[in-house]
């Protein structure tokens, strides 16, 4: 199988963008403990944070996952700076429901590493709700390792 990255076309960016906003808002309703307006409203913002030109915002790729010429995820990619350190960010990876459970996912991920090293990046990093153990386990098995934990306990 045939897996590579590359460039998203700005007339698939309306979609992806519309997806992002989604599953972004549901992770943080189902994993972060937000309630449902709160999520959509901080999605909206944070992407329009992330992304104020779309496709041409500096310092951030937004690339699609294909498998044998056929797209099935996207990628984004930009980059921080924490205590003074740059590192390349993975702000979000997908792909798409239909495509899961063939090893794609570990495949973007090395093309990930690939694509981070290729704009001079020497660490990678990303963050994951705790509840999303599917993405926890497939980061771990490419060899992340968790750096902070947040905890919460609803008192009732």
């Amino acid at each position: 199988m045939s897996v590579r990255l590359r460039p998203l076309r700005e007339d698939e960016y309306p979609a992806l963008l519309e997806h992002a906003i989604a599953a972004y808002a549901s992770d943080m309703i189902e994993n972060g403990g937000l309630p449902g307006d709160a999520a959509w409203r901080k999605s909206r913002a944070d992407h329009a944070s992330l992304l104020p030109k779309g496709l041409t915002t500096p310092n951030v790729a937004v690339l699609a996952v294909e498998a044998d010429g056929e797209t099935v995820g996207s990628v984004v990619l930009g980059e921080r700076t924490v205590f003074g350190l740059t590192s390349a960010f993975l702000y979000d990876i997908q792909i798409g429901e239909a495509h899961r459970g063939r090893g794609l996912g570990r495949l973007a991920m090395a093309l990930v590493e690939d694509e981070a090293r290729a704009r001079g990046h020497r660490r990678l990093v990303l963050n994951v709700f705790g509840g999303n153990d599917v993405a926890r386990g497939l980061y771990r098995s490419v060899g992340f390792r968790e750096t902070a934990v947040t905890m919460t306990k609803d008192l009732e």
